[in-house]
């Protein structure tokens, strides 16, 4: 068992989730069912997957959590790429997290490799 708090991808992944929640904020009010609540809930979900491993019995379990979190993160980066798209972040703010999330995507893939090793 692991403590999540310790994990550096659980601590980037929460600033990850706070600067969604940073970001979408300023979404016209129209979004605030759509592509707010999407990004915030995909963003939520990463750390809270990563949280919710650090409980399970097994490496097997941890690592699907991990799994999880690592499949929010790729619906993440989608939905960032949609939104830059239609205009609701700039593309200075797409980049920035892009390279957020790929750092994150690298390191849930890292330590997955260490659960199954």
């Amino acid at each position: 068992m692991h403590n999540f708090k310790n994990l550096k991808v659980w601590q980037k992944s929460v600033d990850l989730a706070v600067k969604i929640y940073q970001i979408t904020s300023e979404f016209p009010a129209s979004e605030k069912f759509g592509m707010t609540s999407q990004m915030r809930r995909a963003g939520v979900s990463i750390p809270s997957n990563i949280a919710e491993g650090t409980a399970k019995s097994s490496s097997k379990s941890f690592s699907n959590s991990l799994e999880i979190s690592l499949g929010e993160s790729f619906e993440l980066e989608t939905q960032m790429i949609i939104a830059e798209r239609v205009s609701l972040i700039s593309n200075e703010i797409a980049q920035d997290l892009e390279a957020d999330i790929s750092e994150i995507q690298r390191m849930i893939v890292g330590f997955k490799a260490t659960l199954t090793s």
